[in-house]
């Protein structure tokens, strides 16, 4: 090993760049998160995959943009049924219906 090392011509960020794909930062419901980590566990894949695969899905089947309401209902349509019928409030007690 050398006594220094010269990181003056060095750049951040990963070794090799993904191809087609952007980082990005994104709130998203702890309740959709939840689910989505859990019916990827389920499946034995990664809950970032499988919520990428519905807005994939989602965009074959239309040409509409996809604007929060569009995305809200995107991930209605992936959620179980029970999971949408118990909703927090701001207060923190549960709701239930729409």
């Amino acid at each position: 090993m050398r006594a220094e090392y010269d990181f003056s011509k060095g750049k951040r960020g990963a070794l090799i760049p993904s191809k087609g794909k952007t980082r990005i930062t994104i709130y998203i419901d702890d309740m959709v998160l939840d689910e989505f980590r859990a019916k990827a566990e389920r499946a034995g894949t990664g809950y970032q995959t499988m919520m990428n695969e519905a807005l994939k899905a989602f965009l074959e089947k239309s040409e509409k943009p996809v604007t929060a309401s569009v995305l809200r209902q995107i991930i209605r349509e992936e959620l179980p049924e029970r999971s949408r019928l118990a909703r927090r409030s701001n207060t923190g007690r549960i709701k239930t219906g729409r």
